[in-house]
């Protein structure tokens, strides 16, 4: 069982959307987790995450500070990015990761162990 993302959709600028993922039970606290997203014909990138699952260090790329927010919901074995104020900017198709390596580089790279499908995020009027 693989990281599930789900949530994405079509949303006027200026909108909100939330995208959940469902974590596998081997996805411990010692594991980092977070959001990537990708632009086609564009390399991958951290949009925000956990660092490690025994801390709340977060991360954000700067053009969504402020706008974006992750969440864990340990009991529910899901993390969740709240996206507004959208732009369309922010289309791409939107991954969760994890990777055990995170902790201990102190950082969260696109180079990930588990990664879940897409989903795609579409900001148009």
């Amino acid at each position: 069982v693989q990281l599930q993302a789900s949530g994405g959709g079509l949303v006027q600028p200026g909108g909100s959307l939330t995208l959940s993922c469902a974590i596998p039970e081997y996805v411990s606290d010692a594991f980092g987790i977070g959001w990537f997203r990708q632009v086609s014909g564009k390399g991958r990138e951290v949009v925000s995450c956990f660092v490690s699952g025994y801390t709340s260090t977060t991360y954000y790329t700067n053009s969504v500070k402020g706008r974006f927010a992750i969440s864990r919901d340990a009991a529910k074995n899901t993390l969740r990015l709240q996206m507004n104020s959208l732009e369309p900017e922010d289309t791409a198709v939107y991954y969760c990761a994890a990777d055990s390596a995170w902790p201990l580089m102190g950082r969260c790279t696109t180079h990930a162990q588990y990664w879940g499908q897409g989903t795609l995020v579409t900001v148009s009027s």
